[in-house]
């Protein structure tokens, strides 16, 4: 029921232009189901007795109120949207730089064990031509030096030979020298 004190205390409410101060829309809707449920009932019947100015204030009030905290919830809604948006993007360019990255780590591991694998062919191919180059320096070396020994042995045995026939000539030749003291002596080249 509405009495004189209820109606004190809404009008403590209103502002210099006979709005509501300080309250929203869901204040005064609660304001006019106060009203209708506080109203008297008409005698004999289920209608109730209310103040109509008094609701029609109240009402136009909320209307009034309404598209401001409309256009606030929108802007909400628009920045809330905007924020989502923005959070997706965010997330999807972190998705799409991690994607990329891994994937380069991927390539880069690839590469690294195509390169490690490379390099121990050419590692084993460098060693395999090292060792056959140095067994074909030693053969060329045992070769030249089979070679070697062979005129070598030849040149001793010349030499030797030389040696025995210069020996079994000493004795008489001294006797030649002897007479001729100042002759050098010369070998034919067949004596070689």
């Amino acid at each position: 029921m509405t009495d004189f004190h209820d109606d004190l205390e809404i009008d403590e409410d209103l502002d210099d232009q006979g709005h509501y101060a300080g309250t929203d829309v869901e204040t005064l809707l609660h304001r006019v189901a106060d009203l209708v449920g506080n109203a008297r009932p008409m005698p004999l019947s289920a209608s109730v007795m209310i103040n109509r100015d008094e609701v029609l204030e109240l009402v136009e009030e909320g209307l009034s109120r309404l598209p401001e905290e409309l256009r606030a919830a929108r802007w909400l809604l628009r920045e809330r949207e905007e924020f989502l948006a923005k959070v997706q993007r965010e997330g999807d360019d972190i998705l799409d730089a991690a994607r990329v990255r891994s994937e380069r780590m991927v390539q880069r591991t690839e590469v690294v064990r195509n390169a490690q694998h490379t390099a121990r062919q050419v590692i084993d191919e460098a060693e395999a031509e090292a060792r056959r180059l140095k067994h074909e320096a030693e053969d060329f070396c045992d070769q030249k030096l089979a070679q070697f020994e062979i005129v070598l042995d030849r040149t001793i045995r010349t030499v030797q030979a030389g040696r025995s026939r210069l020996q079994a000539s000493l004795p008489e030749e001294e006797d030649d020298r002897s007479a001729n003291p100042g002759e050098p002596e010369f070998f034919d080249q067949d004596d070689l």
